[in-house]
């Protein structure tokens, strides 16, 4: 063969093995049938990153206000382990939660329109939330929009998923927050009895209450992607592999350009913290969050956090949690799923008269 043919079956043999591996992104990242993407499912994927992002400002102070209140590791290094575990979670084990968020509520097709709705209301009083210095919860806020939107298009809705998700946003704080306690009220016996006078136990301490904000930070990709992305991928332009990566992301990108404002109020507005009342709290709120979503269950990283905390605190004897922030806390978790219900509701019915 001719140098000529050799190199021409070479170019031939790189050109076969450039579209063997294109083929092989596209269906591993989008749909099988591949591009072009319609423009509905690039408006509802922007939707989505909108939530993702809302989710990482808001939600960051969970994975590091207790390690910020503290004083151990200052924010730009805290964030940026945030993005990163955060991300490693949604696209390793958010899929549970993006199923049930998805599918798992209403089981009934639904028009576009009301996939945009709902992810606009439940980004939008996130937002709110977040310029108010208030951790909420995006799962109420997604479940209610949704539950808002069934309502609206008299949809199908599984009472039983939906049931479920309710009693999970009342277990989960409660089991968090006896956790919190029973593992506090342990620490504060060991710390009198071994740790307070050991260097070495403190040291290993303060690298276990980073890891363990690391901890939170999967959990809260884990359970909060699917918050994101589950109604994009009702859609089925995108693959879910791609949709769990981009809502991890979004998260990230969140934490990385507001993340700080929350999370003085979850480190410090609630009650102070030690090194060992911040590695409690953050273990025990990842352990519940994490625990839910590998059952698939949306909850809420605010209210596993919080509760963490009043349980540290009660231990310490509950003088020093502020009543004031618990009562703001609270009322904006029971207020943020009503208003996105009712909100959702009624700019769909207002959408679908005018338009």
């Amino acid at each position: 063969m001719s140098l000529h043919g050799a190199h021409g079956v070479g170019l031939c043999e790189l050109e076969t093995g450039v579209v063997k591996l294109f083929t092989h992104v596209r269906v591993y990242f989008f749909c099988e049938g591949g591009f072009p993407i319609e423009p509905v499912s690039l408006l509802l994927l922007g939707a989505g990153l909108y939530v993702g992002w809302n989710i990482g400002a808001n939600d960051t102070a969970n994975c590091i206000g207790t390690t910020l209140g503290c004083g151990l590791i200052p924010f730009r290094i805290a964030v940026l382990l945030v993005a990163l575990f955060a991300t490693l979670g949604a696209f390793l084990q958010g899929a549970g939660v993006m199923e049930t968020i998805g599918r798992g509520i209403i089981r009934s097709a639904l028009h576009p329109t009301a996939l945009l709705v709902a992810l606009i209301c439940s980004g939008f009083f996130v937002t709110l939330a977040t310029f108010l210095k208030i951790p909420t919860s995006t799962s109420q806020a997604v479940v209610g929009a949704i539950a808002g939107i069934g309502f609206a298009t008299h949809s199908e809705v599984n009472i039983h998923t939906f049931v479920v998700i309710l009693e999970s946003w009342f277990f989960c704080p409660v089991l968090v927050l006896v956790l919190a306690f029973m593992s506090m009220y342990l620490m504060r016996i060991f710390l009198r009895e071994y740790g307070k006078k050991s260097l070495l136990f403190q040291h290993v301490l303060g690298w276990l209450t980073i890891f363990s904000a690391c901890y939170v930070a999967y959990s809260l990709g884990a359970d909060n992607a699917g918050n994101a992305m589950g109604l994009v991928s009702r859609l089925d332009s995108f693959n879910t592999r791609l949709l769990l990566l981009l809502g991890g992301l979004s998260i990230a990108l969140g934490a990385l350009t507001y993340g700080k404002k929350v999370s003085d109020t979850v480190g410090k507005g609630i009650t102070s913290l030690d090194v060992p009342g911040a590695f409690v709290a953050q273990v025990s709120s990842a352990l519940g969050v994490h625990f839910f979503s590998m059952l698939g269950i949306p909850v809420s990283t605010s209210s596993a956090i919080v509760s963490a905390v009043v349980g540290v605190g009660l231990v310490k004897g509950g003088r020093n949690i502020s009543k004031k922030t618990i009562f703001i806390i609270v009322s904006g978790w029971i207020l943020t799923p009503a208003f996105a219900l009712a909100f959702s509701f009624l700019m769909y019915k207002t959408v679908w008269l005018v338009f």
